[in-house]
């Protein structure tokens, strides 16, 4: 099936529909998912959105139990603050660790994941998320633990849902474009010069900034966010 991304199954499709409907709050938190009703209105049979849903599931964002419709897994205030505090310390361990071990191929990687990064101004804006996430996978590749890195994938699928409730709290601004940009460029200098101490402490920074953080004061303020 061909899409605006290039040719996709439809089981592809269906799986990037539906967790386009969950990031952006068409299917909010908590929600049913209508699956006759969905698998039409995008187009393809219900096959491939029981598929989407399993896949889904695995990635913590919509929870399937036997003989219960499947729903969007709710947010919380206490998850957002449990991500958070993964990350604070393995986004900088991973950008650290790509310092030390980092090769010419990964220089080239970074740098042109960080050539077309553009900013994440709106809640719809997917695509831009997808580039986001792809500089830091160019990190933590970099990094050549292969442990960490598959940690960190996992986390990040869940961690998407809890950067949109961040934008959506805050907006988004000029000056957040600038800071974000001068964070990815300072990321990217430190691994590409082999300073881990400094990589380490500009990572950090960057994730004390991030929309994750700012999900948990949304949903502090308002439990039902998102």
């Amino acid at each position: 099936m061909t899409t605006p991304g290039g040719m996709f199954t439809k089981n592809d499709y269906a799986y990037v529909e539906l967790q386009r409907r969950i990031l952006t709050g068409v299917l909010p938190a908590g929600a049913v998912i209508p699956q006759a009703r969905l698998a039409a209105e995008i187009g393809v049979s219900t096959t491939p959105l029981r598929e989407a849903i399993r896949r889904l599931s695995a990635e913590g964002m919509v929870e399937l139990e036997a003989h219960r419709d499947a729903r969007v897994t709710p947010v919380s205030a206490d998850e957002a603050r449990n991500l958070y505090q993964v990350r604070e310390n393995l986004d900088p361990l991973a950008a650290a660790l790509a310092a030390r071990t980092r090769t010419a191929a990964d220089i080239a990687a970074i740098s042109d994941a960080f050539d077309r990064l553009s900013p994440i101004a709106s809640a719809s804006d997917l695509d831009a998320l997808v580039r986001h996430r792809e500089f830091h996978r160019s990190v933590y590749r970099a990094s050549g633990n292969p442990v960490l890195i598959d940690i960190l994938e996992r986390l990040w699928d869940k961690a998407d849902r809890y950067r949109v409730i961040g934008l959506s709290h805050r907006g988004d601004t000029p000056g957040d474009r600038s800071r974000v940009t001068a964070e990815h460029q300072a990321i990217m200098a430190a691994v590409a010069d082999g300073d881990a101490d400094r990589a380490d402490a500009v990572m950090r920074e960057h994730i004390a900034n991030s929309l994750g953080r700012r999900a948990i004061d949304a949903l502090a303020e308002d439990p039902v966010a998102g």
